[in-house]
């Protein structure tokens, strides 16, 4: 593994809370106000179940996505959708391939679920060797773009060549997906063994509701919808989701549009390299002694073994970080 790249603290909600937290990657501008007058008044009748299996949800993320609500599955955060994955199209001792530094919890997830996690190196340009993932005959390819650490999208090409050559099935990881220029979902048209998961805790700003989704052939997605079992997505967090998905995109768009922007400006005060996502990775050679005292300043970010990872938010918390960091 690239030991740049180790992470320290997989999470960082085990410390006291900073004052600013740019650790997580969530949206540091809030909640869409549909979002919250939904969550609100859904509070007043959470006696009630959720729906079993997020139908209106599904309807809304299909929309959204631009495919039909048969080829949506929805769960507790894109973590609950990638473990059902796992299970759902793998058998125990099925290889899991994924790119070495990646999302670390696929790791996780394959040995959860009895599988062999192994780990494939990136290229020098961050990017991935299509034939090295082929050489594993891995059951599962797992591939995260943006990636998470560094943030780079990995390049179309190899991306094309693992859905169309992998023997398996391949799931990529668009965590990051409204940040960057590109999505793959139009290759879901080409293959029925591939599956993209998302999640609505970065642009859409719901981290703490926990929703998720996946899209895929609709064969592929009811296998992973039995796997997931139901009532996944509480009734709060199912209307706050269609909530925003119907009356707040603009707002979601809105955001994006800041985000880049902020992304870019941080990136030229502090010269650090390109990225897709909503963070920026520092690296720095003593990040662990770095990130404590950030704490002490009353700013958390993310330390691996040669670096930081820095959430993208408004200014006046970017402005922060870069006048902490010059203080060392």
């Amino acid at each position: 593994m690239r030991d740049a790249y180790r992470v320290v603290h997989l999470y960082a909600n085990d410390r006291p809370p900073c004052a600013i937290d740019l650790s997580d990657n969530t949206n540091l501008w809030g909640m869409p106000p549909a979002a919250a007058a939904a969550a609100a008044a859904a509070l007043g009748n959470a006696t009630r179940y959720p729906g079993v299996y997020a139908r209106e949800l599904k309807a809304a993320i299909a929309d959204y996505i631009g495919v039909t609500p048969d080829m949506v599955v929805t769960g507790c955060g894109s973590d609950d959708v990638l473990d059902s994955a796992f299970r759902a199209l793998a058998e125990p001792g099925d290889i899991v391939a994924y790119p070495d530094p990646t999302f670390p919890m696929a790791a996780t997830f394959a040995r959860m679920n009895a599988l062999i996690p192994v780990p494939v190196a990136m290229t020098g340009d961050w990017d991935v060797d299509p034939q090295t993932f082929l050489a594993t005959d891995a059951q599962i390819t797992y591939l995260c773009s943006p990636n998470n650490p560094n943030g780079g999208s990995l390049s179309r090409e190899a991306v094309s060549t693992l859905v169309a050559e992998s023997r398996g099935y391949v799931v990529i990881d668009e965590a990051y997906a409204e940040f960057a220029d590109r999505s793959d979902v139009d290759l879901l048209a080409r293959s029925d063994r591939l599956v993209i998961t998302r999640t609505m805790s970065k642009a859409f700003g719901l981290a703490g509701l926990r929703v998720g989704y996946a899209v895929g052939a609709p064969s592929v997605i009811a296998e992973i919808e039995k796997s997931r079992g139901p009532y996944k997505v509480n009734r709060v967090a199912e209307c706050a989701a269609i909530a925003t998905l119907t009356e707040d995109r603009q707002w979601v768009t809105d955001h994006i549009v800041l985000v880049r922007e902020h992304r870019e400006r941080l990136r030229y005060e502090i010269a650090t390299f390109e990225t897709d996502a909503n963070f920026v990775f520092v690296p720095l050679p003593n990040a662990a002694e770095v990130a404590r005292r950030l704490r002490e300043k009353g700013i958390a970010v993310r330390a691996f073994d040669r670096g930081v990872r820095v959430t993208i938010g408004p200014w006046n918390l970017m402005q922060a970080c870069i006048d902490a960091l010059s203080s060392l």
